[in-house]
């Protein structure tokens, strides 16, 4: 089954990156920032993949927009400058994603990040040009909506039976069914296990390598 597929779409923060703890410190910074009293980490850590935006709503109900322009500009300060906990990637990702492009699947990137954001980790991670397109929240739709898994496989020209989504929310999931593509979910990121296999993936995988193994054809030894 996996030899079917062209285009390989990685989701970014959960499943690319470790960067749990830096978004939830920064959000509960700029919580403190506004004067509201800080989240629940699990609140938080539920709305990871959403935009900005659409995780504001989910956070904030019922906040006017000079309040979510607020938060939005702190959260960015915080997580972009201030925040000094450490967002890398998960071990063994970038040579991962490397191994990939060298097999000649084409690779992207469908994120809830900010496009700034997305272009900083990727310079700081090494992982610059190694996707041949990204899409970030702020330039579309977030997800669960298609519109950002449809735009990545009509630019490289890939029909979606031929694209995987990987990633590790239910939100990466429910793209994937919105836009007619197969996904595969990741358990060491973000949502735990039994709510991503809610959402049909093909497999539900425990680290990044196996990612890898899963992908990679099979030889046989004599």
């Amino acid at each position: 089954m996996p030899d079917r597929f062209k285009l390989l779409v990685f989701d970014w923060d959960g499943t690319l990156m470790d960067s749990e703890a830096r978004i939830v410190t920064s959000f509960n910074a700029a919580m403190t920032d506004a004067g509201l009293a800080p989240l629940a980490d699990d609140a938080v850590r539920n709305i990871i993949g959403l935009g900005l935006r659409e995780a504001l709503d989910q956070l904030v109900p019922g906040a006017d927009s000079l309040l979510q322009q607020r938060l939005a500009d702190r959260y960015r300060h915080h997580f972009l400058y201030a925040n000094q906990i450490p967002a890398k990637l998960f071990p063994g990702a970038a040579d991962i994603v490397y191994d990939l492009r060298q097999q000649g699947y084409l690779l992207a990137v469908a994120t809830g990040k900010g496009r700034q954001g997305l272009n900083r980790s990727l310079a700081e991670s090494g992982c610059e040009g190694v996707f041949h397109v990204t899409r970030c929240a702020d330039e579309t739709f977030s997800k669960p909506h298609p519109r950002m898994l449809l735009e990545i496989m009509d630019e490289m020209c890939v029909a979606p039976d031929e694209t995987l989504m990987i990633g590790d929310t239910e939100y990466d999931m429910q793209m994937a069914s919105n836009a007619g593509t197969a996904a595969l979910a990741v358990s060491y990121g973000v949502h735990e296990r039994g709510r991503l296999l809610q959402c049909g993936p093909l497999a539900c995988l425990d680290s990044i390598a196996e990612v890898r193994e899963w992908l990679t054809p099979r030889t046989k030894t004599l």
